[in-house]
This record gives structure tokens, sequence and C-alpha cells, in this order.
């Protein structure tokens, strides 16, 4: 089989670009599958308001679910790319063979807990009464397809991580392609509305998981999926590194649920809901920041764990200095269309001017401080890149415990609408405080890794 990177050899700045650009484009495609949902939906005659606002209260238990695909999928692959840099490939079959048990295990048990929950959830996520039906509607059929959604989002990082990531990028555009195409004859054609958008989004997540799995327990890549080697120390090692992203992802949306709590409760009766909408539209120009910008760090950490394992101090150095540039050029790039295409953005949801003058304010605020987020993400992933999972999770922890206290405080102090300054405020804070500790750190953890052996 011919390699599509050689990741103890290639040129760092090329591999950088090779890894993070198609996992960067992967991740930006997948956004697809809620923006072209919440697009369609938005646009449904009558109720298009109030089913958007539905389909984002359904958004963060969403991501919620699949946020669980890190904990094997974010977690194993670091490992992989390390066992692989130690030439173990014993170790190496391991790992993959341990994270598609685990989940597999996930995704049956998530699935019947949610439909257990799934009605509690809802109204406690902030679903009025009105809202509701749609929420209830479209997240019975999406919680059919957890299993997908963990096998194609957590498994395909363990094609990317062995340096396929155009293969990678090939099953997320799949997915996407084909959720583009349902959507429309689901929701219009088939009049099936909400219940139409999740269809499609389920029969899309069951294809690029049959790519995903070909792709794996075929030929193609190095380590396959096997079905020997379980071992609950090595889970507990790929728990380990994966609980930081999971915090990540999951925090994320939990705090996107509050923040939707927040909208509701601060807006009352009248504005509660048309808050939610236009959080939710925020929220999805969001996703277009913050999704490629974790595929570009998560693309890369295969470059860091490999030469991090291989004892390779100076290629991981070069490497983390390259994904900071890329990262930043990115944020740069984001903040500049949220100020300028903000309105062009608002307007693929909705046509009512009231809610697209506070959609726009909403991206506006939230996006002004997007450049610190490259330090933020380049740093904590670099971290569990090189399976230094300790201070990853301080520094998530961290972020998140100060979303908490911004975004229940600002509103209370000077109304609904401050909700929005919440991001900018955390962005700023957090990202400071993890360069801090980068620059206070990394150099002592590299030269302990480099006394353990000559590189």
């Amino acid at each position: 089989m011919q390699l599509e990177n050689d990741l103890g050899r290639d040129r760092i700045r090329t591999l950088v670009l090779h890894l993070a650009i198609p996992s960067m484009l992967a991740q930006f495609v997948s956004v697809l599958y809620s923006i072209v949902d919440r697009m369609y939906i938005g646009n449904i005659a009558e109720v298009g308001e109030l089913a958007l606002a539905g389909v984002g209260i359904c958004g963060p238990v969403v991501t919620l679910i699949s946020s669980f695909s890190a904990l094997a999928g974010f977690g194993g692959a670091p490992l992989l790319s390390i066992r692989m840099g130690e030439k173990n490939h014993r170790a190496a079959r391991d790992v993959v063979a341990n994270s598609f048990m685990m989940l597999t295990v996930l995704g049956i048990v998530l699935t019947a807990v949610s439909f257990i929950l799934k009605g509690h959830l809802l109204r406690w996520f902030g679903a009025s009464e009105a809202i509701f039906p749609y929420a209830d509607r479209y997240i019975s059929i999406y919680l059919s397809g957890t299993i997908f959604a963990l096998f194609s989002s957590g498994m395909n990082q363990f094609i990317i991580c062995q340096g396929f990531a155009k293969v990678g990028m090939k099953s997320v555009m799949l997915g996407a392609v084909l959720n583009l195409i349902l959507d429309p004859v689901f929701i219009f054609t088939f009049r099936m509305g909400v219940a139409g958008a999740a269809l499609a989004t389920v029969f899309s997540q069951a294809a690029s998981a049959a790519f995903v799995l070909a792709v794996l327990f075929g030929n193609r890549v190095p380590v396959k999926i096997t079905f020997k080697g379980y071992s609950w120390g090595v889970c507990r090692q790929i728990l380990r590194l994966g609980f930081s992203p999971f915090v990540i992802i999951a925090f994320d949306n939990i705090l996107i649920i509050t923040m939707n709590m927040v909208l509701q409760s601060y807006g009352g009766p009248e504005r509660g809901d048309m808050m939610v909408t236009c959080g939710t539209i925020m929220q999805s120009f969001m996703l277009m920041v913050t999704m490629p910008l974790g595929g570009i760090t998560a693309g890369t950490q295969s470059i860091l764990g490999y030469n991090y394992g291989a004892k390779r101090v100076r290629r991981v150095r070069q490497a983390e200095k390259e994904i900071l540039k890329l990262t930043i050029v990115f944020t740069a790039v984001m903040m500049v269309l949220a100020q300028v295409c903000g309105r062009y953005f608002a307007l693929i949801f909705t046509r009512n001017p009231e809610y697209v003058a506070m959609s726009v304010k909403a991206i506006r605020i939230s996006t002004l401080m997007i450049i610190p987020l490259a330090f933020q993400y380049t740093f904590v992933d670099g971290f569990t890149g090189m399976g230094i999972a300790g201070v990853a999770i301080s520094l998530s922890f961290f972020r998140k415990a100060l979303f908490f206290a911004v975004v229940l405080v600002l509103p209370a102090l000077f109304g609904a609408e401050a909700v929005f300054w919440t991001e900018p405020v955390i962005d700023l804070t957090a990202a400071s405080v993890s360069t801090v500790f980068y620059m206070a750190c990394s150099g002592r953890i590299l030269k302990k890794r480099l006394l353990e052996g000559k590189e």
C-alpha cells in the first residue's frame, strides 16, 4: 500500500497542509449537515421560524450524543499515532480494535437511553409548548441513526491519523452531498417537514459510516479493524486521551443548551422563541468557525503524536508553529466574513426583518474574538496529540467553567441580548490562559521526552 503522507520524514509544512486542509474541508462540509437542514426548515411555509427553533433545541442534543465518538475516536487516534511512531504495530492494532468495540457499545447504550429521556431533555433544554412538537419529531427520527453518527465520526479519525486525510475527507463529503440531495426531496417533495430533514441526515450518516468501515476492514490502510486484543488497560488509555476532546465537544453543547435556556427565560413569552431562533442562526455560523478549526488541529494531531512517539522533538515544535499559523489565517478570514457577510448568512434561514437584524447582531458580536481561538485550539489539541491528557483537560475545563459564569451573569446585569457577548469574553480570556500555560510548560515536557531516548 502507498501512504499519502510519511509522518516521520515528509517536510513539516507540507505535512501540515496535506493533513490539515482535507480535515478542515471535511469538517466544513460536515457543518452542512446542520446548516442545510436548518436552511430548508427555516423556509418551510408558515411555520419555518418555529420549526427552526425546534431544530435549534435539538442541535446541542444531537452533537452531545455525537460527542461520545470523541472518547474513542479522538482518544484512540493520537494513541495510534504514538504507537506507530514507536513502531509497536501490535499495540497499534489493539488500539483500533478496542476503539471500534467501545463505539459499538456506546452506540447501543446511547440510543436506548436517549429514547427514554428525549421528552424530558427537550423541555429542560428550552423547548416551549409551541416548538416542542417540531423538536420531538426531529430528534425521534435522528436517534435511530446514533450508531451511524458514532462510526462515521469516530472511526474516520483512524483513517486520517494513518496519513490518509483525503480518504477521510471523502467519507464526510459523501454524507454531506447525499444530505444536500435528500433534504429537499424529503422535506418538500414528500412533505415530511422536520421529519424529512432528520431522515435525510440518518441516511447520509449511514452512507458515511459504511464508507469508513469498508476502508478500515479493507487493505487500504496499514492498521485495520480486528476482533482481538481487547483489554481494559488499552480502553483506559483511550478514554484518558479522549476525555479532553469529549469534554470540549460535550460541554460546548451543554453551554449552547444553557444559552438557549437563558434566551428563553430572559426573552419571556413574547421574545423567547424568537431569540432562540436567532441564537440558532448565530450558533450555525459559529459551527462554521469551530468545526473546521477543530478539523485543522485534530487532523494534524497525528504529526505531533507520531513524532512525539518517535522522540523527534524538533519536528513536534515545527509542527506546532505551522499549525498555529494556519489556524490564525483561518480565524482571521472567518472574522472578516462574519462582519461583512453576516446578513447574507441570516437571510439563508429567514426573511423576517426582525429575526435577520437580531441574528446579524449576534453573529457580529460572537465572532469579535475568534482569532484568539486559534491559540486555544492549537495548544489544547496539541497537548492531546502528544498524549498529555491532564493538561488538555484542565485547560478545557477552565474555558467551560468561565462560559457558565459569564452566560449567567451578563444577561442578569445587562438583559437578554448581552448573552451574545459571552463568546468574545471567554474566547479572549481562555486563549490567553492556554497560551501562557503552553509557553511555560511545553519546553519542559518536550525536553523530558527527548531525555527518554535520543532523537
